[in-house]
């Protein structure tokens, strides 16, 4: 399939409306009374409402119908998913895996929410501080689903296959050596175009950002031109037989079901967006004349704490494969 079409920039002001509706983004104001072409505007926001001006992160959303048309949240058991550390004994030892078996579609249908497992982690989600690693498989894709973080950030890193993820704010076209963060309350969906393998870092505190250079000077590592934020995509479309949005909250699944498309946002302005990165536009940063530089120098982006301390990770969950 062709590539989307992009905006650049990490966490920059964008904005975009779908070439379909010309002038659905108001002007000068987030709210008006009665928006073009009668959508409704909503805010998500990535931050606190009172936080200081160079760390509020929200975008204005203009959408078809309201995101809230859903009947209530229902428990769902899918998936692998788990933050509690302590299902298996600590394990000072280094740890290492062969690449985990892709079930064949003929045998067991998966797509990328049930082929979701936890490998290990830290903290926990409900006190806003910890991260986990989870593993996706899977073999479908979303048939009428989407899938939503209220935890925090997911940074996907496909290993095998590429990845057609759609969001509320566009689409990504995300392959082998890219990365892609869809950050904490944004709905997606993921299409796949065979069998597909990757990794998940989910942050449950501050969402990712890029390092401080320091001695490197202006330029250097992953420059914030090349990061790509997707342009504004609706679907109209209603669906009878009804459209799961699967919520991940407090670690555990959740499911509602709507009878339209969720992924109906005509336009969009904001800075809190999803977002991807090609690793090849990574500049490196190493050693010329002897010595080997510490490995921090290949940190395309970092995510901060509160506190300055390190995570231990623990809770490799070796039952659940």
């Amino acid at each position: 399939m062709a590539e989307p079409r992009y905006l650049s920039g990490f966490g920059n002001e964008h904005a975009s409306e779908d070439p379909r509706c010309p002038g659905a983004l108001p002007e000068g104001q987030n709210n008006p009374q009665v928006c073009p072409y009668g959508l409704y505007a909503e805010q998500l926001s990535g931050s606190a409402f009172t936080c200081p001006r160079s760390t509020n992160k929200r975008s204005w959303l203009y959408r078809i119908l309201p995101s809230v048309c859903h009947k209530p949240f229902q428990p769902l058991e899918e998936g692998h998913l788990t933050h509690n550390w302590d299902e298996v004994e600590p394990d000072p030892n280094q740890l290492r895996w062969k690449p985990f078996e892709i079930p064949k579609a003929s045998q067991n249908k998966m797509d990328f929410v049930s082929g979701l497992h936890t490998l290990c982690g830290a903290g926990e989600p409900r006190g806003r501080s910890g991260i986990a690693v989870h593993v996706f498989v899977c073999n479908t894709s979303m048939l009428d689903r989407c899938f939503y973080n209220s935890d925090g950030d997911f940074l996907i890193v496909p290993q095998q296959g590429k990845l057609l993820i759609t969001t509320e704010f566009g689409k990504l076209l995300v392959e082998p050596n890219e990365i892609c963060v869809i950050q904490q309350g944004m709905r997606f969906s993921v299409e796949v175009f065979g069998e597909s393998r990757g990794y998940v870092l989910e942050v449950y505190g501050a969402h990712f950002e890029l390092p401080d250079l320091g001695p490197i000077g202006a330029n250097g590592l992953a420059n914030p031109r090349d990061f790509l934020v997707p342009v504004a995509w609706y679907e109209d479309r209603q669906v009878p037989g009804g459209y799961t949005v699967i919520s991940k909250y407090q670690g555990k699944l959740f499911a509602a079901q709507q009878d339209f498309s969720p992924f109906n946002v005509v336009a969009w302005h904001g800075n809190y967006t999803p977002y991807k990165y090609n690793l090849d536009n990574f500049m490196v940063i190493n050693a010329v004349a002897f010595d080997h530089a510490v490995s921090s120098g290949a940190t395309p982006t970092v995510s901060r704490r509160q506190a300055k301390q390190s995570w231990s990770l623990r809770g490799l969950q070796k039952g659940l494969w």
